[in-house]
């Protein structure tokens, strides 16, 4: 198929981001293209020494109402509308020349709203009018219009008609989809704010209409089963230490399941930052967490809660991978995926030798989680909710029992109750010295969640007697306590809020457990 390139003959800058707009006019104007701007745009590259033709002079119709009418004309409208072979005549008849070439970008809208002292008029006033009509329209007439939106596009279009002398069909296609998608997460982020703020203008939780844009990183080989097609989508600048900015260094390409399970590893290890901590994940539920002076005692800890679960787990860490760690891993078990901050080169010239071990740099992980908004599809709707970034000061919560903890009883509650929170509900954790001696997870019963942490322990030989007890959700009844005091379990830590507190304090101060109440909740489905 040929390329069908068009030449660029005459180009329109109007951009508030200006980053790298000198470079691009710069360029263009060596090959001898003609640019149309606007205010501040047309002074900052007349300061460079470029010549430039603004927007007023080129309409005849001066800008107005404080900017806000400069580009609406059909000089510029007909300009990026006007058809190859169809609209000659009226363009000519009306004095227009054709806008081969748009570079826009938009009144800083989401930043303005952003700030925490905006209000709605300042807002309304970084709605874009102009722009999105002019990106429309040219990204409608792709077939001769070329349209940037983009800083990050402006060298390697600058870079094709250099080489070429105009820029492809089908470039002209990806540019204009992405225009068209760099509107609709424009007009989507004005309806957010405006369809969530009242007749008195105030701010609710959740806006009447919602609306969200992710940009298609990958295709998965499939979804969570064969028979299910799947695709990876990361928000528009996802954060350092997120799944949405990490990258792969080696192995077989990420499947869906891969995916999820170091988001769940990736969560739950980012509780710990003040020690070396690793997380193995097994199919969405941490099967072995520990905390320790050094990485490599830290996995070691954590293999031993679960290794039959652990084989073919997800790893992560919260720092940076040394070769002597990838080769007490490789060692110990087959791993699926690992995932940490970084990695340096004896690790990945050990891991190297496992070519199909999927290796995941994630960045550097945050000091503190910012909220952020958790989505889950039902059919026929969506629910919305703010992640579960809360975690409780468990050296201050309320100790409802008779006997006080520990020391080493409460530095134990709050590392389980850390891990208990990522743990599917009905979640029950057993802790130790930093270390997971034994997880319950994704029963109907908390009794038998309790029951399952207990044979994981056994199974992997580890001592339950002196561990503590976390759960994710309170106790409806006694028997709960009563299984961990018969288990060995010292001290426990729960969200309290039944209406049989009562008689599950009771039960503890029966059997001279320690219990804290947090008053939060972690159910995770």
């Amino acid at each position: 198929m040929a390329q069908n390139r068009v030449p660029i003959r005459r180009v329109l800058i109007s951009v508030s981001d200006k980053t790298n707009i000198e470079m691009l006019a710069s360029g263009l104007s060596r090959l001898g293209v003609e640019i149309l701007s606007t205010g501040g745009t047309a002074k900052m590259l007349e300061q460079a020494g470029l010549v430039v033709t603004e927007i007023s002079e080129y309409t005849g119709f001066p800008e107005m109402m404080d900017g806000r009418i400069k580009t609406l004309h059909p000089r510029v409208h007909g300009a990026l509308l006007g058809r190859n072979g169809i609209d000659d005549e009226v363009m000519e008849q009306h004095g227009i020349e054709g806008i081969d070439l748009l570079v826009v970008n938009l009144y800083p809208f989401e930043s303005t709203i952003k700030k925490k002292d905006v209000n709605l008029e300042e807002a309304i006033e970084n709605i874009d009018i102009g722009g999105p009509a002019m990106i429309r329209a040219a990204a409608k007439n792709h077939d001769r219009v070329t349209v940037l939106v983009n800083p990050e596009d402006y060298e390697e279009m600058l870079d094709e008609l250099t080489t070429y002398g105009g820029i492809s069909h089908a470039n002209r296609h990806v540019l204009a989809a992405k225009a068209f998608a760099h509107t609709a997460r424009y007009d989507g982020l004005i309806s957010n704010y405006l369809s969530a703020i009242n007749d008195t203008e105030e701010r609710t939780d959740f806006s009447r209409y919602f609306t969200q844009q992710f940009k298609h990183r990958s295709e998965l080989r499939y979804g969570e089963n064969p028979h299910q097609k799947g695709a990876f989508y990361t928000e528009q600048n996802p954060a350092a230490g997120t799944m949405g900015h990490a990258w792969q260094i080696q192995g077989k390409a990420l499947s869906y399941n891969n995916i999820a399970d170091a988001d769940a590893a990736l969560s739950c290890v980012k509780e710990f930052q003040d020690t070396p901590a690793c997380v193995i994940v097994k199919h969405a539920n941490p099967c072995g967490v520990a905390t320790e002076t050094s990485l490599t005692l830290a996995y070691l800890k954590a293999f031993a809660t679960d290794p039959t679960s652990a084989f073919g787990g997800v790893l992560a860490f919260n720092g940076k991978l040394t070769g002597k760690t990838a080769e007490t891993i490789l060692d110990k078990q087959f791993a699926e995926v690992i995932v940490a901050p970084d990695f340096d080169q004896e690790a990945l010239t050990v891991f190297a030798t496992k070519k199909n071990l999927r290796v995941i740099c994630c960045g550097e992980l945050p000091k503190e989680t910012k909220p952020w908004m958790m989505y889950k599809r039902v059919s026929g709707g969506l629910l919305v909710q703010d992640a579960d970034v809360q975690m409780a000061d468990v050296f201050n919560a309320q100790v409802v029992s008779k006997r006080k903890p520990s020391a080493a009883e409460l530095t134990d509650m709050d590392f389980a109750w850390k891990v208990a929170k990522w743990v599917k509900s009905n979640a029950i954790v057993y802790a130790k010295g930093a270390q997971t001696i034994g997880v319950g997870a994704g029963q109907m019963s908390r009794v038998v969640s309790a029951r399952i942490a207990s044979i994981k322990a056994d199974d992997a030989g580890l001592k339950v007697p002196g561990s503590v007890m976390a759960s994710d959700a309170f106790f409806p009844f006694r028997d709960g306590i009563d299984a961990a005091a018969q288990a060995g379990i010292t001290a426990v830590i729960q969200p309290g809020g039944s209406i049989r507190d009562e008689e599950v304090v009771q039960a503890a101060n029966d059997h001279d457990m320690a219990m804290i109440f947090t008053g939060m909740r972690h159910f995770n489905h």
